[in-house]
């Protein structure tokens, strides 16, 4: 017996982190990523499709979101950041399965805190890479700077935003 409206429902609405999460891997915009749940919870409740089982709605969710995130990175011409379509096929099973989970509130909180200490003109830069989509060329073109001085400073960004998070996670759990 197919699922009925309110289970399907239930389901992703319990589901949503992980939906979430996979989206945002693909459009790295939490907004975008919201979004793209919302559209795929209408879809889910006003297509023509029935689920037999919640394993099978979850897929179909998973692969629906990540379609509809590349769809919206095509239409807004946004420069994929850091993981490629075939990488993702890969990881499909993976969310599927629940080996990867979802990022969690308190790390994400910990990342907000990490950024919000930042120089201005750190937090610029990763607002030009990740909020507005730039590529390094581009971003080396606004900033007067040479495009590996950006990857650098990325890099070092990403270093020091993944200790200062490690810390602060560290710091929560005692």
């Amino acid at each position: 017996m197919p699922l009925s409206e309110q289970e399907i429902l239930r389901f992703l609405m319990q589901s949503r982190e992980r939906i979430s999460a996979a989206t945002w891997v693909v459009v790295q915009d939490a907004h975008v990523s919201e979004d793209i749940f919302q559209n795929t919870v209408i879809k889910a409740v006003t297509k023509e499709v029935q689920f037999e089982a919640e394993a099978a709605l979850l897929s179909w969710a998973m692969i629906s979101a990540r379609r509809e995130g590349l769809d919206w990175l095509r239409k807004h011409r946004r420069e994929r950041v850091g993981i490629d379509e075939e990488i993702l096929d890969l990881l499909a099973g993976d969310w599927d399965s629940g080996a990867i989970a979802p990022p969690e509130g308190k790390r994400i909180e910990s990342l907000r805190t990490c950024v919000e200490q930042l120089p201005k003109n750190s937090r610029k830069l990763l607002q030009l890479r990740y909020d507005l989509g730039h590529n390094c060329s581009e971003i080396a073109n606004q900033v007067d700077a040479k495009r590996d001085a950006i990857y650098q400073r990325l890099s070092r960004l990403h270093a020091g935003l993944r200790k200062c998070v490690e810390t602060q996670m560290t710091h929560s759990t005692t």
